[in-house]
């Protein structure tokens, strides 16, 4: 049988986070990384948006194995809802595989902790097809590693998240002999990190970002707030670095901050010194301008608490003259508004903003010249441009030809694209699709709320919600009592009593016309109420709101009774006790 080996894009370009992709060589299929993205203002009331859950469906027998590049939630944030159904080993460096577990354990208690394996940069694993491997790269987390997938076709290289910092800490630094190693046995496909290829400027040193922070710190006399990502293990160390040097001691707030700080200290990834960090009960003793307080939020931004402390609706802490806060990520571009707001309301409160990012080139992603570095060091036959968005990854092709490669040879995909290889004519091509679909996570559902629910969402945002409530006998065809309307975010009720009146008359109008002209249908009848609602209120308002009509059935007999119990109250009891009963036959 001849050899078949295919690279699946399977989530994370066109976009930012959500990555995961995998290489199927014959029957086993290597997924790298299993990550979500955060969602952005369009997605009302998700929470969470993670890869395509059918791939596993169709193709979980053949998979061997997740392979985990570092411990973001980019990168392992799909995985309590991957292992939540399918037991599939996951492979990782100890403090990533440590992080996944903290992550899964919270969705899933009861996950097994056999199917997780640590790796280092010198681990090699045989499976009956290929064989993997990893390098160890630079990224604000210590032991990241990319992949090297051995193909008979050749190397399928995944860089994962990575950035070149020659003055890196040795748990950060980018292994160049082992990449050059890796060219030698000729590299047939680089998926390689697009998210800042539109950097024209080189990155700045961890090095003199961490003296940056020790200045600030230095030169701040109130107490500072430090808006970090829990997982960026490089900036915290800076922060409790800063602090230690400028006798402040450190609070750290947050739902995952304790228990990743904790679990960094364990492994010897952060160095924290005795008496650095204090509990909530410290803060009344200690004095401000001895205070850090590290913010790292409840869904990796930590914006919403930013605010909440703005306006004192924060159950720990408020913003008040004199504090600083220090916001020492990078923000995503779809939360560059939202920062803005949170800036605004710090300065409200009487505080001041600094922002790391405008000082330092601070990214933890390959600029424009390490992507061609890359691509000069492991020299692919084919690239394929990975993690980040629609002009990114076109930036990130154009780079690549600067370098000498052909533009047939480097593939801007999107989600859900298959790419197989040809052995005789040793190339690339399309062929049939995987699943590549968002699957929306909204509270404990898992894919449960798809276009039509988030399409109905956005109308009652935008024009809120018209309800209409009528009974009617259908036997006599009459409707039994006035009906009854209300709307949100639509109109002010009171506001507009003839707007309500004349709603009222055309429910009256439209089913009295249903019942003279139509056989009576349930369906029939509510869509002729919406459709002469929405048709009336868009004429009166210009609005559309979502109609929702309730048409209800009285039922005869209780309504007999009903009316009983409604004489018989209005007796007085002598009238009551006098009543005769009535006679059966």
């Amino acid at each position: 049988m001849a050899d078949q080996v295919k690279i699946m894009i399977l989530s994370g370009v066109r976009e930012q986070g959500k990555d995961m992709f995998a290489v199927q060589v014959n029957d086993e299929i290597f997924v790298l990384d299993a990550g979500l993205k955060y969602p952005d203002s369009s997605l009302f009331g998700i929470d969470l948006v993670i890869p395509d859950l059918d791939f596993f469906e169709q193709y979980g027998d053949q998979v061997v194995g997740i392979f985990l590049t570092h411990g973001h939630a980019d990168s392992i944030g799909a995985l309590p809802y991957i292992l939540r159904d399918y037991d599939i080993p996951v492979f990782g460096s100890q403090l990533t595989i440590e992080l996944a577990k903290i992550k899964v354990k919270r969705v899933n208690k009861r996950c097994k902790n056999s199917l997780f394996h640590t790796i280092d940069a010198e681990t090699e694993i045989d499976f009956k097809n290929a064989n993997i491997s990893f390098f160890h790269t630079t990224h604000s987390i210590p032991d990241s590693l990319g992949i090297d997938v051995h193909t008979p076709a050749g190397e399928v290289v995944y860089t994962g998240d990575f950035k070149f910092d020659p003055s890196a800490a040795p748990n950060y630094r980018t292994d160049m002999d082992r990449l050059a190693e890796i060219s030698q046995k000729g590299v047939l496909a680089l998926l390689s990190d697009s998210s800042n290829a539109e950097a024209s400027f080189p990155n700045n040193s961890e090095q003199s970002i961490g003296d940056y922070v020790t200045n600030v710190f230095r030169n701040t006399e109130g107490r500072i707030i430090v808006a970090a990502k829990a997982s960026n293990i490089i900036r915290m160390q800076e922060v409790f670095n800063a602090a230690q040097q400028t006798g402040r001691r450190v609070l750290l707030t947050g739902r995952d901050v304790a228990k990743i700080t904790r679990t960094a200290m364990e492994l010897g990834y952060l160095k924290v010194p005795k008496g650095l960090l204090m509990r909530v009960k410290d803060l009344k003793t200690t004095p401000e301008n001895k205070t850090v307080i590290v913010e790292t939020g409840q869904t990796g931004e930590p914006l919403n608490s930013l605010q909440k402390m703005a306006q004192n609706r924060h159950s720990m802490i408020t913003i008040h003259k004199g504090d600083l806060v220090f916001i020492s990520t990078t923000p995503s571009h779809s939360v560059e508004t939202r920062l803005a707001q949170t800036s605004d309301m710090v300065y409200h409160a009487g505080g001041t903003v600094i922002q790391l990012g405008h000082a330092k080139h601070t990214s933890g992603h390959a600029t424009g010249r390490d992507l061609q570095l890359m691509i000069d060091t492991l020299k692919p036959q084919f690239l394929i441009p990975v993690i980040g968005e629609y002009r990114l990854l076109e930036v990130h092709k154009d780079l690549a030809t600067k370098t000498g490669m052909k533009p047939e040879n480097i593939f801007v995909t999107k989600n859900g694209d298959c790419l197989n290889y040809d052995f005789k004519q040793k190339k690339l091509y399309l062929t049939d699709p995987v699943p590549g679909e968002d699957t929306m996570i909204d509270g404990s559902g898992i894919g449960d709320v798809g276009n039509i629910v988030l399409r109905d969402r956005e109308v009652l945002s935008d024009d809120g919600i018209f309800i209409a409530v009528v009974t009617i006998d259908r036997r006599k065809k009459k409707i039994i009592a006035e009906p009854q309307v209300t709307s949100r975010g639509f109109v002010y009720i009171k506001a507009n009593h003839k707007l309500m009146h004349d709603s009222i008359e055309l429910i009256k109008e439209t089913i009295n016309n249903n019942f003279a002209h139509k056989k009576f249908d349930w369906t029939e009848i509510k869509q002729d109420v919406r459709n002469d609602l929405e048709k009336f209120l868009y004429k009166q308002t210009n609005r559309r709101p979502v109609v929702l009509p309730v048409v209800m059935e009285v039922n005869q007999n209780r309504h007999r009774a009903m009316q009983k119990r409604n004489a018989d109250r209005q007796m007085s009891p002598k009238q009551r006790f006098n009543q005769k009963p009535e006679q059966k036959d």
